[in-house]
């Protein structure tokens, strides 16, 4: 997955080049997710400041983006909207509070649970969304504020920059690596549109028709510590908490699955713990500065990464320079054509979407094939942490049907003439029903051994059905016996009483996952 990395190794000049491209890139995402959310876009702005800084820091994964996102503006809008502004930094700080709490829990393993199908779903899915927000930048609103195509000419030359913005990044590699060949085709085409004065939209018209301002600009200071303005009460606490908990979960989702494609593209690992502690601290200290808070940003994070950014100082430069932008240098970044931060994003779904997928699929089986297809799907139309559930259910639910039709048995008869039953495959709530048709106590005699030696009993439905089994055997006046059952499960059984048979030397010592035994 991701053949597409040009920088194998890090350095100090890269991840100052890296870092600056990313910077350029951040402003129109910042812009218009603040504007998805419902607020200011200096908020958007402010936010891609502080969650890039601090979990460039401190967070667990170097040379990884975060910022202001799309999945979590989407979450935000409707409480802006109900509630006001002050609500929303109020929720984000407690959205951060709960992620470091999931971090000094060490909840972040849990990642590990998501199947490969579902991140392939995940990823391509994530493409498909860069790229159809990316056309938002080919249109403009009328004056009834619908979103219209440029103009014929206007549409032509915006599609001709894009094409040569990803050109350059392209074949530049081929020539030198020196210089990130995003940073360079930003600043060729940039550069072209201003000596030539060609009539394309730039940054500063995105924000003009995104506000409806003519006066807007992304020029500010620097944040401000504030209090969110809101009562600390019960009352506030019922409005913000299910904002909070879904914010912390899509969050925590996207970052860490963010980590995850971000490990494999490097070969490293990251630390998704730490990650979580990271991106609380970075919502923490969004919602007590004014901004919008935010989470790991696949896109940008691809960029930094093909633009060679491996370490720490990459993310850090990109945080700092996009404050530089704000403080001092808006007048140059709102110059810069979309045409070419259109292109750079072009690139990044080439490089995010996993092509290979199309042959696996072939290959796979067709639930994993469908997995794939599924969480993609639902990522485009629905959300991103709405995808990851739904696609680990599926998986687990498919895996639990194959799983349950590989229970068997080998009947046999010992030297007393007693019927063995040796039990093959896993015992648990997929398999339990198929295990109790496995049995004829009607017509068994006497007596009758189950042998689970080549056996797992994983849950509490396991231990219902051999329960019910001894039952039957029992009100059938006969005698069953257990061997091989570990002692957790002998503790639990009620209704085999003694007919269990003790060997500790055979029966095996494995754990079973029980609420009773915690």
């Amino acid at each position: 997955m991701f053949d597409i990395i040009r920088h194998k190794t890090a350095s100090s000049k890269a991840d100052l080049l890296s870092g600056l491209t990313v910077a350029l890139a951040l402003v129109p995402e910042a812009v218009a997710f603040a504007f998805v959310a419902g607020v200011e876009p200096m908020v958007g702005l402010y936010a891609a400041f502080i969650m890039g800084l601090i979990t460039a820091l401190i967070g667990g994964r170097p040379g990884m983006i975060s910022g202001a996102t799309g999945a979590m503006a989407v979450v935000m809008v409707a409480l802006v909207a109900e509630h006001g502004v002050a609500y929303l930094f109020a929720a984000v700080v407690l959205a951060g509070i709960l992620q470091v709490s999931f971090g000094l829990l060490k909840l972040g393993k849990f990642i590990r649970i998501v199947p490969y199908p579902v991140m392939i779903g995940f990823v391509n899915g994530l493409a498909i969304v860069i790229f159809l927000a990316q056309l938002g930048q080919f249109k403009v609103p009328d004056i009834n504020g619908v979103l219209t195509w440029l103009p014929q000419d206007q549409l032509a030359l915006m599609i001709g920059l894009v094409a040569l913005t990803m050109g350059i990044i392209h074949f530049l590699p081929k020539l030198t690596t020196a210089i990130p060949s995003s940073l360079v085709a930003i600043v060729t085409v940039t550069l072209m549109v201003v000596f030539l004065e060609l009539d394309t939209r730039t940054v500063l018209d995105f924000l003009k028709s995104m506000s409806g301002d003519e006066n807007a600009t992304i020029a500010g200071s620097l944040p401000s510590f504030s209090i969110p303005a809101v009562a600390f009460n019960l009352e506030t606490l019922y409005i913000i908490l299910p904002y909070s908990l879904i914010l912390a979960a899509v969050g925590l989702i996207e970052s860490l699955l963010t980590l995850t494609v971000i490990d494999e593209m490097t070969n490293t690992r990251g630390k998704g713990n730490k990650e979580c502690i990271g991106q609380g601290v970075g919502n923490i200290t969004s919602g007590f500065f004014g901004a919008m808070g935010g989470c790991a940003m696949i896109g940008q994070s691809m960029i930094n990464i093909n633009s060679g950014g491996r370490g720490r100082l990459s993310g850090v430069t990109a945080a700092l320079t996009l404050l530089g932008f704000i403080l001092f240098g808006s007048a140059m970044i709102e110059m810069i054509p979309l045409a070419a931060l259109v292109g750079v994003m072009f690139m990044v779904v080439l490089g995010t979407f996993e092509w290979a997928s199309f042959k696996v699929m072939r290959k796979v089986p067709k639930h994993d094939a469908f997995v794939i297809v599924l969480v993609t799907v639902v990522t485009v139309f629905t959300d991103l942490a709405f995808a990851v559930f739904v696609g680990v259910i599926v998986s687990a639910l498919v895996f639990a049907w194959e799983h349950a039709k590989h229970i068997n048995v080998e009947i046999t008869e010992d030297a007393n003439g007693w019927k063995v039953y040796k039990l093959n495959g896993p015992l648990f709530f997929g398999s339990a029903a198929d295990f109790l048709e496995l049995f004829h106590n009607n017509t068994d005699p006497d007596d009758v051994i189950v042998d689970f030696q080549n056996s797992r009993v994983c849950d509490h439905s396991a231990l219902d059905a051999i329960d019910t089994l001894a039952e039957r055997y029992v009100a059938s006046g006969k005698k069953l016996h257990l061997r091989h059952l570990s002692n957790d499960c002998k503790r639990l059984l009620h209704k085999a009483g003694d007919l269990v048979e003790v060997n500790l030397i055979e029966d095996p010592h494995y754990k079973i996952g029980d609420d009773k035994l915690d």
